[in-house]
């Protein structure tokens, strides 16, 4: 839930005619004589889908509600008491102390002098690229990357786009040395997986393959084995997400080919793909063949520059687990012992402050534990199961999500329980589920 939606809750605004009343009285405190109302519709869509407001709308809602917009359209954790603190200038009850600098107009035009200022290291020699400038884009690319796993797409979108835009306009410049290009192509090579990636949560497959293919094209010029491996990764994703499977079997045996010789965990991701491929083509033996290739292999790894970027571009143990289970899930597969590695695999994505956190992989762990929970009957096991999943807001449901969830929603369909009331309420409320379905919300 968002610290928006917990504050509204607890202060009794559940309605659009509850909260009106309000959002007048805090625009009479900041003596607006004349300030645009949201529409019902809009408040609704705060209040219920978790939409940002338009900017319009921002410097009212910090008045009425005490708290920053990016602290309100922060998620509380269910069960916890939020741990934000509140503006010393902005609360429900004490007349505001500066209207004309609020914090969110310091923050706004603070973020557009850094901007600014990046713009001008990057154009500021023009006979060449300064190291001041390479460090610069490191650090975005850093920061970008860590990121990605963590924060509904819509928070990084418009940084992730101006910084690969940054770079390709590097690389077009002619200003780059020799010993700079290999690293400039290199990070263009990692932005455009990201944005690949993107497209691919967006569910728009036919543009992330095209940025795949950019990505793989700055791999090979940088001459970097593992970043070409790892585009064959991706296009195994994007096509195993889509619908392919053997377009996504043929992808992550080409990539995991290639990474044959590779000391990082690209190789191993690699099979992790390969196995879930097969795995929706029904090919048992090829997917404990794979599965027990990545458990050996696993032994004999040795972190690279992949591995030190961290995000996407490592594949944890956890990870592992994850792919491993849902591999044997979609074959079918439950008991005991099964329920038991997926309950592992949860747990293992349970701490949001661990380094390799990423909500999109819990949520593919939940759905795939509600999955093996209804090969065995237990009907209410897989409810609890998936319940954090149907929780997420509009925000974190992209496509890989909304996916394994309906794949829960297919099981059920075919389960002795499906007459069941649970599993009636459960299938419409996945049914419902994508109805938000882009990874960038409106609004």
């Amino acid at each position: 839930m968002l610290l928006f939606q917990h504050t509204c809750k607890a202060r009794g605004i559940r309605h659009p005619d509850d909260f009106l009343p309000k959002y007048r009285e805090a625009a009479a405190r900041l003596g607006l004589q004349t300030v645009d109302e949201p529409a019902p519709k809009t408040i609704e869509g705060w209040l219920y889908e978790g939409r940002k407001p338009q900017r319009v709308f921002r410097q009212v809602l910090v008045e009425m509600l005490g708290y920053s917009i990016d602290d309100l359209w922060s998620e509380v954790p269910e069960g916890t008491t939020p741990q934000f603190v509140p503006l010393a200038g902005a609360s429900p009850t004490t007349p505001h102390a500066d209207a004309d600098v609020g914090l969110d107009d310091m923050k706004r035009t603070g973020a557009m002098a850094v901007r600014r200022a990046k713009e001008f290291l990057l154009g500021t020699d023009r006979s060449r690229v300064g190291e001041d400038t390479l460090d610069l884009l490191d650090d975005e690319v850093m920061r970008l990357v860590a990121a990605y796993p963590r924060e509904p797409l819509s928070t990084i979108w418009d940084d992730l786009l101006e910084t690969q835009e940054q770079v390709f306009r590097l690389l077009e410049g002619g200003r780059v040395r020799p010993s700079q290009l290999r690293d400039l192509n290199v990070k263009a090579a990692v932005l455009s997986f990201l944005v690949a990636k993107g497209f691919n949560d967006m569910e728009i497959p036919h543009q992330a393959m095209t940025m795949t293919r950019v990505a793989s094209s700055c791999a090979r010029d940088a001459e970097h084995p593992g970043l070409i491996a790892l585009t064959d990764g991706l296009k195994s994703l994007i096509s195993y997400w889509a619908d392919k499977p053997a377009d996504a079997y043929h992808y992550a045996s080409q990539g995991a080919a290639y990474a044959a010789n590779q000391h990082g965990t690209v190789g191993l991701w690699l099979l992790g793909l390969q196995a879930r491929a097969a795995a929706v083509l029904g090919d048992e033996d090829a997917v404990r063949a794979v599965n027990q290739q990545a458990i050996d292999r696993r032994e004999n790894v040795i972190h690279d520059d992949l591995d030190e970027l961290g995000g996407l571009f490592t594949y944890a143990p956890e990870k592992q687990l994850y792919y491993a289970v849902e591999s044997e899930a979609l074959l079918g597969h439950g008991g005991a012992r099964l329920a038991a590695q997926a309950e592992e695999a949860v747990m293992g994505f349970s701490d949001p402050l661990a380094p390799n956190w990423a909500f999109g992989d819990l949520a593919g762990c939940q759905c795939d534990l509600a999955l093996i929970r209804l090969s065995s009957g237990d009907l209410e096991g897989a409810a609890d199961a998936i319940r954090p999943v149907l929780d997420l807001p509009v925000t974190h449901r992209n496509n890989g999500i909304v996916v394994s969830a309906l794949r829960v929603r297919q099981a059920l369909m075919g389960s002795p329980t499906r007459t069941a009331v649970v599993a009636r309420d459960l299938r419409a409320e996945i049914e419902a589920f994508p109805a938000s379905r882009p990874a960038l919300p409106r609004g």
